[in-house]
């Protein structure tokens, strides 16, 4: 008799059942209830894991898990054991590097499929037996390659584990967000390959200057990206120099606003008024400017480098009377003019 969950002989798998076996670590064997018992966990808790992860459930009787997510469980359950990871957090970790994760493959998927369409010049364009053959090849290569970024992400964030003197996702931080102006009556008129890369230049050219002072891309939505920083100078100097970096005539303009005050990071993303603060102060700005808070204002008023004025209050959603300061680089001293000196003064 045979038993439930071995592989049966026959033909060959196909192609798409090949890329499955490679990308899956092996054939699809189990069903959720028996990934459940090898793995010792309760069924609930599976199934609340694999939908945090971002996937579908699956029925009772169907088999699509395989050797390798019964070993995942394995090592969760070791990570909770060890005291890293704590049940009441396991299912917001697996929904966070779900997301994360999920963007990726995307990509990567985008990616393949193109190098395979463009393939052989003007051969037709690669089949599926191509496409697993490019996957056997380039599997181990990315892995590799994330493997690394996420080391060198973790040690860049090294100094944070060894001098933290309270909560670790408690933090004083500068928040900003930078915005495409008239993004949505634009991309009206574009198309989708146009309004793609348009996107994709943009997220680019951020995440460049962002990096080159220090700071950290958080996330980017559509139009806008949201980025922190430690120190408040270099949080300004993205504001102040992205403008520049994105300029051209076939592109809309940057608006940016940022906040500086306690935030708390949580899986990657961070939550505090300061946040909506920041986004306030974005949707006011006009284009080409940057509008920071009063704690940054304070903060930046005595520097040399910048030239710091207070605008008229405003009021938006969430804030009655918004004290916005709008902040710009200060002249070399010849080409400075005397009535702005004594406003400094002032």
């Amino acid at each position: 008799m045979e038993q439930a969950g071995e592989d049966h002989p026959g033909p060959g798998p196909g192609p798409r059942d090949e890329l499955e076996r490679l990308l899956l670590d092996g054939p699809r064997r189990w069903t959720r209830l028996e990934v459940a018992e090898r793995a010792g966990m309760p069924p609930d808790r599976t199934r609340r894991l694999w939908r945090a992860l971002g996937f579908p459930d699956a029925g009772d009787t169907e088999r699509v898990f395989t050797d390798a997510d019964v070993a995942a469980l394995a090592v969760l359950g070791e990570l909770i054991d060890s005291g890293f990871v704590g049940p009441e957090t396991e299912a917001s970790i697996a929904r966070a590097m779900g997301q994360a994760l999920s963007r990726l493959a995307d990509w990567q998927t985008d990616l393949l499929a193109d190098v395979l369409s463009r393939r052989g010049g003007d051969e037709p364009a690669a089949g599926p037996d191509a496409a697993v053959a490019a996957a056997r090849t380039l599997l181990p290569l990315l892995q590799s390659v994330q493997d690394y970024v996420w080391r060198r992400h973790l040690a860049a964030n090294a100094d944070r584990l060894l001098t933290v003197a309270g909560p670790a996702d408690r933090r004083e931080l500068a928040v900003g967000f930078v915005d495409l102006v008239g993004y949505t009556s634009r991309s009206r008129g574009m198309g989708g390959r146009e309004l793609g890369r348009m996107v994709e230049d943009f997220e680019s050219a951020a995440a460049e200057v962002v990096a080159r002072n220090a700071g950290r891309v958080v996330k980017t939505v559509g139009d806008g990206v949201l980025f922190t920083a430690v120190a408040a100078t270099d949080a300004v100097e993205i504001g102040l120099e992205l403008p520049d970096v994105w300029a051209a005539e076939d592109r809309p303009p940057l608006r940016t606003g940022i906040a500086y005050g306690a935030v708390l990071t949580r899986l990657g993303d961070v939550y505090s008024p300061v946040v909506n603060l920041a986004s306030r102060l974005t949707s006011i700005a006009r284009p080409g400017t940057v509008l920071v808070d009063r704690e940054l204002a304070r903060r930046l008023r005595q520097l040399p480098a910048y030239r710091v004025r207070p605008l008229r209050r405003v009021s938006v959603r969430g804030y009655d009377h918004l004290q916005p300061w709008l902040v710009r680089r200060r002249p070399q001293s010849g080409d400075d003019s005397p009535f702005e000196g004594m406003l400094d003064d002032l």
